[in-house]
């Protein structure tokens, strides 16, 4: 009996479950897609999940360099048909099939060297942009062929929404990160508006919410930025990035209305509001 991707069922399995005990909704997300493109899809983020484990272990830097470094090796391996493991066995097949391109892997694990080689904090908005293409369009690069699209447009998607996507998170995620010492908010923003370039001390500015909402501004512009591209897009093939766009848009906007005046206050979309954006983007 065939496979998706022709590899062994035990392989999908192990990537699957990878994935599923990760807690991330991206499981249930991803099962929109035919098989073939899901278990790409699963071996790309539990690739992604490997090397952003490294990076946020506890430990220096030295440590953490021999294991990036293998990951690197592992994936210029899967470009000579080497793999050691489920997870970059179902990946050389991935490669192979929908041709996910070897520099976009190894720029994720670039971003993931920028947070394990230092603690960010106040970051140039160049720096800023630089760490958004590594860590989160790049994933979208990779994302938008196993999708179905390799166009010049599917490649803008990426570009537009993988910022819009990091950006949101860095919103969503300026207490926490702040309690780790890290502080992703672009340094010219905190200095324009009087904001301490310091987690701690940012976190108690009153002007806080100004320099947030500013860059909730260029996230939104880069969601808008995201829609216009998916417009040259296929269509079935933009059907997971619609439901990813769809739902991180959503939670910029909650961000927006609650503003940042309480900013370790967590916020997370209702059951509904999930639902919705499932049955309206998801079903697509």
């Amino acid at each position: 009996m065939s496979t998706p991707l022709g590899v062994a069922s035990a392989d999908l399995a192990a990537v699957a479950a990878l994935v599923r005990r990760s807690g991330t909704s991206f499981y249930h997300g991803m099962r929109v897609l035919p098989p073939e493109r899901r278990a790409a899809m699963y071996a790309i983020y539990a690739f992604c999940r490997r090397v952003d484990d490294i990076a946020d272990e506890p430990g220096a830097f030295a440590a953490k360099l021999p294991q990036l470094a293998a990951w690197r090796a592992r994936v210029s391996g899967l470009y000579r048909g080497a793999a050691d493991n489920a997870e970059t066995r179902v990946l050389r097949a991935a490669v192979q099939r929908f041709g996910l391109r070897e520099a976009d892997f190894l720029a994720v694990i670039d971003g993931m060297q920028m947070d394990a080689e230092q603690v960010i904090v106040a970051p140039d908005l160049a720096t800023l942009d630089l760490y958004c293409d590594r860590v989160a369009a790049a994933v979208g690069r990779l994302s938008v062929r196993a999708f179905g699209d390799a166009s010049p447009a599917a490649d803008e998607v990426a570009h537009a929404l993988g910022r819009a996507l990091q950006l949101t998170n860095i919103l969503r995620d300026v207490a926490e990160d702040a309690a780790r010492g890290r502080l992703y908010l672009p340094g010219e923003y905190l200095a324009e508006a009087g904001v301490p370039a310091d987690p701690a001390a940012a976190l108690a500015s009153p002007a806080l919410p100004e320099v947030c909402a500013r860059l909730a501004a260029l996230a939104r512009q880069y969601f808008d930025a995201a829609a216009a591209a998916m417009r040259c897009c296929d269509r079935r093939a933009m059907r997971p990035a619609r439901l990813m766009a769809a739902r991180y848009a959503a939670i910029l906007s909650a961000l927006q209305r609650r503003g940042w005046q309480q900013p370790a206050a967590r916020l997370s979309l209702p059951v509904w509001r999930k639902l919705w954006i499932v049955l309206r983007h998801g079903l697509a």
